[in-house]
């Protein structure tokens, strides 16, 4: 049976995974950014590229909010939106996007299709765990998308990355009383403390 998980969720030390004020030209929000510049540091550590592997093998499907694939809200209209990552997205397998309004999916290079689904979060996860054909699925931001899986408790394993800045305000995964998880694995490089977590108790 697919495993859903979620990789690289990058968090503030006071619990925001994004910043606010979101915008097309800022879509992580005000100093968004600095939540991922351990990323792409020149001198990152080791651990970094072994982090990133972790989220990329055993996958088979992507599942993320219309949030994540892009800035249109309500109806899509007329305007052609493609996600933010150009003709070749990073994906290379199906991606289901949750979404209130109904559209096609859309085909781009390296074998990612986008597949847009409108019937709520256990119908993307069914149609992702099929598509995956045996692997795991990933769950993508935002934090919407994540809030919604754990609430559910259909999430399998969440790698969090706390990096010690203080945005203030934004968005936030641990809200709405969602607990239930243990840290079975962790590791700080630079500033930027690594956490595993898998669940404590998994829903009868």
């Amino acid at each position: 049976m697919a495993r859903l998980r979620v990789h690289n969720l990058a968090m503030s030390l006071d619990g925001f995974v994004a910043g606010p004020e979101q915008t097309r030209a800022d879509p992580l929000g005000v100093r968004g950014e600095e939540l991922h510049e351990w990323i792409f540091a020149e001198d990152r550590a080791p651990i970094v590229d072994e982090l990133i592997k972790r989220g990329q093998d055993g996958i088979g499907a992507t599942i993320m909010g219309r949030n994540m694939f892009g800035p249109i809200r309500g109806p899509w209209g007329e305007e052609t939106w493609t996600g933010w990552w150009g003709p070749n997205p990073p994906y290379h397998h199906p991606v289901f996007v949750l979404t209130h309004h109904p559209h096609p999916p859309i085909t781009m290079e390296g074998g990612t299709t986008f597949h847009f689904v409108d019937n709520g979060i256990d119908a993307a996860l069914a149609r992702a765990a099929d598509a995956a054909g045996g692997l795991d699925v990933r769950l993508g931001g935002g934090a919407s998308t994540v809030r919604q899986y754990l609430r559910a408790g259909l999430v399998d394993e969440l790698n969090v990355d706390v990096v010690p800045i203080l945005l203030g305000s934004g968005e936030r995964v641990f809200e709405d009383g969602i607990t239930g998880f243990e840290c079975v694995e962790s590791a700080t490089a630079g500033q930027v403390t690594h956490l595993r977590l898998v669940p404590s108790v998994r829903p009868s």
